[in-house]
């Protein structure tokens, strides 16, 4: 049984990664439906919560069905740090996770997220204030290192296990490679098989099939995986990937009603949180995931990108559906 604390996670977790302006609740909720076993928010600014900036306010949000939840904060100055580590407390989720590993050079240029790879005393520093300064189980999320020459990777794990952090999640890409070239598990494996290591380890970067997981799963020994990318639009990754751990054998992948009856809830929960002229427009970013694949699915997603009322997106999710299954009728 994998456990951060007391936070009990099964015997082999997959975690649904924390992505910007993608791991909102909907998206969540969707994951959670099909077997994620633990999620996070998106990361949260700590300038933001402070200064009570009413989109890093919102993205506090957790429900009861979610959990086990963790909210991700990110930054690069201690006092902010501490202070937002209690303002997260008292939203009460099971964990508080750190981003050092976002490679957005907005976020870097801030001195945040991957930039702290390059000062490990920094990050040593930042991450005790936050331990020190809640009840919360502490985790981070990071990545190898800032480039090929710093992969600094070991030390990070050892420290910040010895100031009190829970567990790690690590991105096997340095800062410099961003999401590019191929995810580099070895030294993810070396962190989790060394004996002074005792917190979960989970590993993060370019699953996305059950065959990969298992095969990363045994090679690399980790505690657990985190996926991100795959999951957008493919919430059913997670079950997928449990099946075939489970079986051996591998899912048929979900109808087209299961894909619009999932589409179709991540749309009104999208309107639900965040309203409906909102919740539309931030929507259209996921319809080519969720359709990903149709034949001649380019007219139906026009539309349902140039709508503006749900009413009249329902009818085109209807519409797709009675169109390809005359399709495959006719066949």
């Amino acid at each position: 049984m994998v456990k951060i604390e007391n936070i009990e996670l099964g015997e082999f977790p997959l975690l649904l990664a924390p992505m910007e302006d993608v791991s909102d609740p909907p998206f969540r909720a969707v994951c959670k439906d099909h077997g994620a076993d633990l999620m996070y928010t998106e990361f949260i600014s700590t300038e933001g919560l402070i200064r009570d900036a009413i989109k890093s306010r919102q993205k506090l949000d957790i429900f009861d069905y979610e959990r086990p939840i963790g909210i991700q904060i990110f930054g690069g100055d201690e006092e902010a740090m501490a202070l937002s580590a209690r303002i997260v407390e008292a939203t009460n989720p099971d964990l508080l996770d750190i981003n050092f590993g976002c490679p957005v050079k907005k976020v870097v240029c801030k001195g945040a997220g991957a930039a702290v790879l390059k000062d490990i005393d920094l990050m040593v520093r930042l991450t005790k204030a936050v331990v020190n300064s809640t009840k919360l189980p502490v985790t981070v999320k990071t990545r190898l290192g800032w480039d090929e020459s710093s992969k600094n990777i070991e030390e990070v794990a050892e420290r910040l296990q010895d100031i009190g952090v829970k567990a790690l999640s690590i991105h096997g890409r340095t800062r410099v490679q961003m999401y590019k070239g191929e995810a580099k598990w070895e030294l993810i494996s070396k962190v989790k098989n060394n004996p002074r290591i005792h917190i979960p380890i989970f590993g993060n970067g370019d699953i996305d099939s059950p065959a990969k997981a298992l095969e990363y799963k045994n090679r690399y020994d980790v505690d657990g995986i985190m996926i991100g990318r795959a999951a957008i639009g493919y919430p059913w990754i997670f079950r997928e990937i449990k099946h075939y751990f489970a079986t051996g054998e591998t899912l048929p992948p979900p109808t087209l009603e299961e894909r619009i009856a999932a589409c179709r809830k991540h749309l009104y929960g999208s309107v639900k949180w965040k309203g409906e002229k909102l919740g539309i427009l931030e929507m259209r970013r996921h319809y080519a995931n969720y359709l990903k694949g149709l034949s001649h699915i380019k007219d139906f997603r026009s539309k349902l990108v140039t709508t503006d009322s749900i009413n009249q997106i329902d009818d085109i999710l209807e519409e797709i559906i009675a169109h390809y299954t005359n399709l495959a009728t006719a066949v």
